[in-house]
């Protein structure tokens, strides 16, 4: 008797964990990528990373990512998109925002990070997504080499698009090195409802 009692006690409280799981995810804001390779669907972290989450939301609210493409791609690293248009000009930006690779998110395959210059706190619109666990990138100090890249999202659907476009030949461009030879162009990003 006392085993069945444990074993019933033991499947329902793995049932409401993983139901309180399951519900937490689906709160998470999610944002379709219609890409000329193919649909990415991310789910942002805005409880480990509201700052970031809030800028690229901003962005996307904004059309911005419309019509941008993914300027810098290397195979078993990561693409990088968000800030160049199709004629490989870059798009004005609002002001940078406040590195938040210290929330302990790490750059895992298929994670979202943003991008930024060698000032920690640089980063604007662009983002890159991991084609590997690059945990080099991931914080372990606030200190000139130690401030990391800030994860803030996920890939959750479309990451054999993402892995498709590391097929892609690359080159350079406008002083750009591992520019792809074709444009792969966010054609739209829009939050789902």
């Amino acid at each position: 008797m006392r085993t069945i009692m444990l074993t019933l006690m033991l499947f329902f409280i793995s049932t409401f964990s993983f139901a309180t799981e399951k519900t937490m995810t689906d709160t998470q804001t999610k944002v379709k990528l219609t890409t000329s390779a193919g649909d990415i669907i991310i789910q942002l972290n805005a409880d480990k990373a509201p700052i970031s989450s809030a800028n690229f939301l901003t962005y996307v609210n904004e059309g911005f990512y419309n019509g941008t493409i993914f300027h810098r791609i290397i195979p078993g690293f990561m693409a990088q998109g968000g800030g160049f248009d199709v004629s490989f000009e870059q798009k004005a930006v609002h002001d940078p925002i406040k590195n938040e690779a210290d929330n302990g998110l790490i750059n895992n395959r298929g994670t979202l990070a943003m991008a930024r210059t060698n000032d920690p706190n640089s980063a604007t619109a662009q983002f890159f997504i991991n084609y590997k666990d690059n945990t080099f990138l991931n914080h372990t100090g606030k200190n000139a080499s130690g401030w990391g890249y800030a994860v803030f999202a996920e890939v959750i659907e479309g990451m054999d698009v993402v892995d498709a476009m590391a097929k892609q030949a690359t080159g350079n461009r406008g002083g750009h090195q591992d520019v792809p030879k074709t444009d792969i162009i966010i054609e739209k990003a829009e939050v789902l409802k």
